[in-house]
């Protein structure tokens, strides 16, 4: 069963680019160069060949997925969302209970997640974590390295 994905309108618009790239720039690519490779000779022998097949079978997989996550996906209206627990979308400021650090974080759907934009995944460790909570409540996360307590200082959209 295939699992609902939310996104921004950027978000889904960037995910529709990059698809339309795949299918008529990264397609067409393949398909040239298994035919340059095949006319090189005997096929039994061809390295290119093969590995022009791998790549374009390695490429039609990747399109079939972003195909899949596209069907699933549906568009967040923010303005209809709830700003007193963390939800999709939400902007969030989290202390560290241990270290006094304060950090800012924008849960996203995986697609979307960009650690050097402060974009997390709602699917990541700290993104479960934090999702549900409210202002004042302290998220206890499991991490690899244990478990940290972060308090919710501020939730935005």
């Amino acid at each position: 069963m295939s699992k609902i994905s939310y996104y921004t309108a950027e978000g889904l618009k960037k995910l529709k680019e990059e698809l339309n790239h795949l299918k008529d720039v990264e397609r067409p690519k393949a398909s040239n160069a298994i035919a340059e490779a095949r006319d090189k000779g005997d096929l039994s022998e061809n390295a290119e060949y093969d590995a022009a097949k791998e790549a374009q079978g390695m490429l039609e997989m990747r399109i079939s997925k972003m195909e899949e996550t596209l069907s699933n996906a549906r568009v967040i209206d923010e303005s209809q969302l709830d700003n007193s627990k963390i939800l999709v979308l939400s902007k969030v400021k989290i202390k560290n209970q241990v270290n006094g650090m304060t950090m800012d974080y924008t849960l996203v759907a995986d697609g979307e997640a960009d650690l050097s934009m402060g974009k997390i995944s709602v699917n990541s460790p700290i993104g479960k974590g934090l999702l549900g909570k409210s202002v004042g409540d302290i998220a206890q996360i499991n991490v690899p390295s244990g478990v940290i307590n972060f308090e919710i200082i501020e939730i935005t959209r």
